[in-house]
């Protein structure tokens, strides 16, 4: 295994396609790991109380559309 230091200056001697590729692969890397913790959490109850909070503020009618929110930003 490579080290931090060794990485980012062997990436340094990518071409830009290279590079890019690398981006693309890292972001795709990255949203995988996302996907795989978030699939935990549900797995084994951590987003319980968060999607309580979320059911509650819908039956109570404190939500917006996400049009009009998206459009506020």
């Amino acid at each position: 295994m490579k080290s931090l230091t060794e990485i980012e200056a062997a990436i340094t001697q990518l071409s830009e396609i290279e590079t890019r590729q690398l981006a693309d692969w890292l972001q795709t890397y990255l949203e995988d790991a996302w996907d795989k913790q978030i699939e935990a959490d549900a797995k084994f109850g951590r987003l319980d109380k968060l999607i309580q909070l979320a059911e509650a503020d819908i039956t109570a009618n404190r939500v917006k559309p996400l049009n009009e929110v998206l459009d506020n930003c």
